[in-house]
């Protein structure tokens, strides 16, 4: 982290605008074994003056590991109190350019289901929500808002921005609309998958092999480890979601182009 953003960090953290916000900033950012791993990760994909999509940045700290790795960043969101504190700590990034919206499958408005408590996890997903009521480790999890909010795909970002090197997306169980908004296929990029809407990954995987001939690795939780010793092929990526155990909660799967 660049002097700038931990003193701008630091600052956000006091104040009392973002409070429901300092879990995320304590989980996120501070942790340098963390950095390292994340940075080793995205490095694989992405250099110097290589563009990175970042859908669904929430507090940004894949901002901060792509902007580490020279990369330039888009980086999407939705939610108020998220987009003000990435204003705070990478506005004076020339190289940093912030969306206020959610993606999906196409431009408009959707309505976007806040977790006060947890931001993390608010989604645009009712199904994600649906999932998660009952679920063991989610009991404590209540959408207790909503917002409208405004729509752009991933063709649209591009048309508006270039195509990226790697895209991350990460938006609680909407990932498989993100990708329905993408009809031509990307060098490599990564989504979010939960152990509650597995369905979901599923339609991911098989989106992404419409689109091209592409192969996959998975790191689970916030490991930034990829799980796999080497890159499977679809329906192989597909089994190792479908056999996770519960317990295993969320990942990533990645995939890049052969």
């Amino acid at each position: 982290m660049n002097r700038s953003v931990q003193d701008q960090l630091q600052a956000v953290m006091a104040d009392p605008q973002y409070a429901v916000l300092r879990r995320s900033f304590e989980i996120y950012y501070g942790n340098p074994e963390r950095d390292a791993a994340m940075d080793a990760l995205y490095g694989t994909f992405v250099r110097p003056g290589d563009l990175a999509f970042d859908i669904g940045s929430h507090v940004g700290d894949r901002i901060g590991a792509f902007r580490r790795l020279g990369a330039r960043v888009v980086a999407v969101e939705p939610q108020p109190e998220c987009l003000a504190a990435i204003r705070v700590l990478y506005g004076d990034d020339a190289d940093v350019t912030v969306v206020e919206a959610a993606c999906g499958r196409e431009r408009g408005q959707l309505t976007l289901h806040i977790n006060s408590a947890n931001p993390t996890v608010s989604t645009a997903s009712g199904e994600f929500i649906s999932a998660a009521a009952g679920a063991p480790g989610w009991e404590e999890q209540v959408w207790d808002r909503a917002i409208t909010v405004e729509v752009t795909t991933l063709d649209h970002l591009i048309e508006r921005f270039g195509e990226p090197k790697f895209a991350k997306i990460d938006v609680e169980g909407f990932e498989a609309d993100v990708l329905a908004g993408l009809t031509k296929a990307i060098s490599s990029l990564s989504f979010e998958f939960t152990t509650i809407q597995r369905d979901v990954a599923l339609r991911c995987v098989d989106r992404l092999m419409e689109l091209g001939s592409y192969r996959f690795n998975a790191a689970l939780g916030e490991s930034q480890r990829l799980s796999l010793a080497r890159w499977v092929d679809g329906p192989r990526i597909k089994e190792f979601v479908r056999t996770l155990p519960h317990e295993a909660n969320s990942g990533d799967i990645y995939a890049v182009l052969d």
